[in-house]
């Protein structure tokens, strides 16, 4: 009896497309990115997210992407040879199409591949043709043994090999269901699993294709340079990816997509902010695709806030508002901001929280545990008020009118 193995079908599925650099830059290293039409597209999973397709978002990385396309059709015989040729057949055109493309820069490749284990292990086999090809990430399937190029795996479930091979990295991806999990338009992609993922990737290739890299203080600085000093919604828009999101966690005020943000800087955020409103830095950390900032936002409560503190008139009383920022640049593009702070030291700054509060079904008050303008000042100096003074707030019972 025969086994069943798994070939290639090149018939419905193109062979190899080239996606430009979409950075401002506009030219980058080369790509190769092997992926499959095996899986069920789910149109709704589409519209749920922002996350492109990894040709797109690699390109938006500012790499110059070659993607081959190989199909599944099941055959009771064929040749192991014959497999790897055909994917060395595959590997040539695209390494030919990446040198004919005027933007792509560079002599070392990256390769990335979404596919099941069989064509996977052919698919290493076959780059050992290919010198020019300085790294290789697979998801979905990781070498047992040493491999004559440095290899990332990112692996679904939380199964790892019983021993170290040398040369391959490996993470996994518990709440991952299978090795489709990074595609948007796959029933189990997960979008937790491709942010992490995807930052791994950037921190194993750029090394190896020698990039690209941006200074992505500069970009940062720029788009809050043109939220806060000219106060452009146009300039702003154009630091940021086709599709961007922003996050306020405290107000789950922003917008996802590029017309509802673009509307949200223009109607709550840009020309909502005091005339007086400005940023003072404390900390960054900066990473291979994010800008990581402390800092404090400072203004007179003027007008109302939309973004801030939306639906409250002004009272006129200054702010200095600790807050941080998580900035992911993709590229030389932003792709997305979650802001974050205290809400409770807004609101006692602006002299709207009381310092007790009825504690539910008691005749006792409690402490309301949130400080005021302290909160900034020690950010910015550790010594500027005493440590730990919460920690003697007690509840008490509730006074009448008169006592």
């Amino acid at each position: 009896m025969s086994a069943i193995m798994v070939s290639y079908d090149h018939t419905s599925y193109p062979c190899v497309r080239i996606h430009t650099p979409l950075s401002r830059r506009g030219t980058g290293p080369g790509l190769i990115i092997v992926s499959g039409d095996d899986y069920e597209v789910h149109d709704d999973r589409v519209s749920q997210t922002l996350d492109p397709h990894p040709t797109k978002k690699w390109a938006e990385e500012g790499y110059a992407v070659a993607e081959v396309g190989v199909g599944l059709v099941q055959r009771e015989q064929h040749d192991r040879v014959d497999r790897v040729l055909e994917l060395k057949n595959q590997l040539t055109e695209a390494v030919d199409k990446l040198r004919a493309t005027p933007e792509c820069q560079g002599e070392e490749i990256g390769l990335i591949a979404f596919h099941h284990e069989h064509i996977s292990r052919h698919l290493l086999d076959a780059v050992k043709e290919f010198p020019q090809i300085k790294a290789v990430i697979f998801y979905g399937w990781s070498p047992s043994e040493a491999s004559h190029v440095p290899v990332l795996a990112h692996l679904a479930g939380n199964t790892r090999p019983s021993r170290h091979v040398p040369g391959v990295t490996i993470y996994t991806y518990p709440s991952a269901k299978d090795h489709l999990f990074a595609l948007p338009s796959h029933a189990s992609f997960l979008a937790s699993a491709v942010s992490v993922s995807h930052t791994r990737c950037l921190s194993f290739l750029k090394p190896k294709t020698k990039g690209p890299y941006f200074d992505l203080e500069a970009i940062w600085d720029e788009h809050t340079r043109f939220e806060f000093e000219d106060r452009s919604v146009e300039e702003t828009m154009k630091t940021m990816v086709d599709e961007p999101y922003v996050n306020h966690v405290p107000t789950l005020t922003g917008g996802i997509g590029r017309a509802a943000l673009t509307r949200f800087y223009r109607d709550h955020f840009i020309f909502s902010n005091p005339d007086d409103a400005k940023l003072e830095l404390v900390s960054r950390t900066v990473g291979i695709d994010r800008v990581v900032d402390e800092f404090l936002f400072q203004c007179t409560h003027t007008r109302t806030i939309d973004w801030l503190i939306p639906g409250i008139p002004p009272t006129g009383r200054k702010l200095s508002v600790p807050m941080t920022s998580i900035v992911n640049i993709r590229g030389d593009k932003l792709y997305h901001e979650h802001i974050a702070w205290d809400q409770g030291t807004v609101l006692r700054q602006l002299g709207l929280l009381p310092e007790y509060l009825p504690f539910p079904g008691t005749q006792l008050e409690y402490r309301v545990p949130v400080a005021g303008i302290e909160t900034s000042s020690k950010m910015v100096d550790e010594n500027s008020c005493a440590s730990n003074e919460m920690l003697d707030y007690q509840v008490r019972e509730v006074r009448e009118v008169g006592e």
